[in-house]
């Protein structure tokens, strides 16, 4: 089943296993932020957890097949050949 939005039809299947890192983090982070009155003093704790999270990300390779840059390569290449 999908839903409409205006005219544009969106498939929730697809959405669905999309992998979010680092959103826990970012959310306790923006809460505390929220709650502090834009404070980041007080929201240290939360600064570093996101902080360590996003170093941690930065390392792993993300899927070549999923990227616009690997499919316009796919396309250049079948034109030209």
């Amino acid at each position: 089943m999908g839903r409409k939005a205006g005219g544009l039809y969106i498939n929730p299947k697809k959405f669905g296993g999309v992998v979010k890192p680092c959103m826990v983090e970012m959310v306790s982070f923006l809460n505390c932020l929220a709650l502090n009155k834009q404070s980041d003093d007080k929201c240290m704790r939360q600064k570093e957890l996101l902080v360590t999270c996003t170093q941690a990300q930065k390392g792993k390779p993300k899927n070549a097949a999923k990227t616009i840059n690997y499919h316009l390569q796919r396309l250049g290449r079948d034109k030209f050949h």
